[in-house]
């Protein structure tokens, strides 16, 4: 494998694994519900992303074909993360989810 190729694959998982580590830190120091939805759908989205392409890049330098597993799950991964949050958030706003202090006053907020 060329030194080049190792280098781009261990790019992807470090930046992966960093976005993963951010989203994971931001499930768990975010006040409310809908403050630490953020973490989980749009950091660790982007870090599966990474470690996906790097899978990607590492099975079709061995295979000597694209793998089109890697970019069925990313593709899957990206449509499915947005959705989810949404839905998570209209029954949080339905079931009326108490919010932190200092974010209260936002537009969605009806008892301010």
């Amino acid at each position: 494998m060329p030194f080049w190729l190792e280098l781009l694959i261990c790019a992807c998982l470090i930046l992966g694994s960093l976005f993963a580590l951010v989203g994971a830190i931001g499930l768990y120091r975010l006040p409310d519900f809908f403050t630490r939805l953020h973490g989980p759908t749009k950091a660790t989205t982007l870090g599966v992303g990474g470690t996906l392409i790097a899978s990607m890049l590492f099975f079709a330098h061995h295979t000597g074909s694209l793998s089109l597993h890697e970019l069925l799950i990313t593709l899957f991964l990206f449509l499915t993360a947005p959705v989810s949050a949404h839905i998570l958030s209209k029954a949080a706003m339905q079931q009326k989810v108490q919010l932190f202090e200092q974010t209260r006053g936002q537009p969605w907020d009806d008892d301010h």
